[in-house]
């Protein structure tokens, strides 16, 4: 991405399709963010929380998080088997999601020699620097555009062997903007059943639904197998830059017993969220602020649409399913109808040089020749990153030889 920066074209004003950082344009998504601010003001105004909090996170802040989490399983109404046993002690705070897939591939690394965890791709790159520094291959399953992004659950079966250690799922879809189905996270529970081993479920996008899309949360699933879901405010409360996330263990039969000891071990020697943060959590996780949630989620499908349907325009681009969830959406480049470009990374590269408009190759994520779009900023923008990268087509466009 820096590299992709440098060539930005100075007579023209950048345009980032190319990080998800919703807190860039804090205005466009309207009011309703002064109950958090507001929040953390009562906090730091106190002064009660000036000093170390806890490893795992101040108590009040557990006791919201789970809270929130069981409610969000219940809201589903997809829960199958057991009722659901979540605990605030289940629940662990960290410095945003970040801290909390590393903590978890940090401790699940060592139960297995040579150990490996499944991953989809495209993905998320963290997972694999994660992964690396926890010392755990990478095996990559695919998400397939022809089924809406979702997987088939054979290949990810062909891929575990006896040291596989988790699966990662992440819904909604980051960077695809699938939600997937209820039926499709049964059938990954089943193999993790099968093979007794966790879920890791990324749910940063967690409620992040639209189009007739619908979250349901891995956890409605425990009974098959544990699942460690990932979370944080960064994403629905449209405060990446405030650095609070978590991670919660489901596991109803205790089979992650030393998992969890390693994990309270890593929390010990980690430090954990702001505390004023933390304070601020109880108020920020209410339901008070449903208004806010709704009014976000409409403005980013009525986002989605303007870039869905600017694209369409574009005939080298090809988006091949509406998002449902998250804030983005993969799209696949025919680099083979371009002048001069040979992949993804030269389209990005060419794109930023002429038209300084931002993207994520999609090789970055491990998709050849597609490209990553964000789509949480002003509609106003989103129609001129499609005009603009419209023009650059047209002007790369190979003509026919008649």
């Amino acid at each position: 991405m820096a590299e992709l920066l440098a060539a930005v074209n100075p007579s023209k004003k950048l345009i980032s399709l190319g990080t998800g950082d919703p807190a860039v344009y804090p205005n466009f998504f309207g009011g309703g963010r002064e109950v958090f601010t507001d929040a953390v003001k009562a906090t730091v105004s106190s002064g009660l929380y000036d000093s170390y909090p806890p490893a795992f996170g101040l108590p009040p802040a557990r006791r919201a998080v789970a809270e929130y989490l069981r409610s969000v399983v219940k809201g589903s109404g997809y829960l199958r088997g057991h009722p659901l046993h979540l605990r605030d002690s289940d629940v662990f705070l960290t410095v945003g999601a970040t801290q909390a897939l590393q903590t978890t591939l940090s401790v699940l690394g060592p139960g297995i020699p040579g150990g490996n965890i499944l991953l989809p791709r495209p993905g998320f790159s963290l997972y694999d620097s994660a992964c690396v520094l926890a010392g755990v291959d990478c095996r990559y399953y695919d998400l397939l555009p022809s089924r809406r992004w979702e997987a088939d659950p054979s290949q990810i079966r062909e891929l575990a062997d006896s040291r596989t250690l988790a699966i990662v799922v992440i819904n909604p879809n980051n960077p695809s903007g699938a939600a997937f189905s209820g039926h499709h996270l049964l059938q990954i529970a089943e193999i993790a059943r099968d093979l007794n081993i966790p879920i890791i479920a990324d749910e940063v996008y967690g409620g992040i639904v639209f189009g007739g899309g619908r979250f349901i949360p891995m956890a409605c699933f425990a009974s098959f197998a544990p699942i460690i879901t990932i979370g944080s405010l960064s994403k629905r409360w449209m405060v990446p830059g405030w650095r609070f996330g978590w991670f919660a263990i489901y596991d109803p039969n205790d089979t992650l017993h030393e998992v969890r000891n390693a994990a309270e071990i890593m929390m010990n020697i980690n430090p954990g969220p702001c505390s004023v943060i933390q304070a601020a959590v109880p108020a920020i996780l209410s339901d008070a602020n449903d208004e806010f949630h709704e009014s976000v989620i409409a403005l980013l499908e009525t986002c989605m649409d303007t870039l869905y349907k600017g694209l369409q325009q574009i005939e080298v681009l090809e988006c091949y399913s509406r998002p449902q969830g998250s804030m983005f959406m993969m799209v696949e480049v025919d680099t083979t109808r371009l002048l001069g470009i040979e992949n993804d990374m030269d389209f990005a590269k060419e794109l930023m040089k002429e038209e300084s408009v931002l993207v994520l190759p999609g090789s970055v994520i491990g998709l050849k020749n597609w490209i990553r779009l964000f789509f949480g900023l002003p509609t106003d923008l989103l129609s001129e990153a499609c005009d603009r990268m419209n023009s650059f087509c047209k002007r790369r466009m190979v003509k026919n030889a008649w």
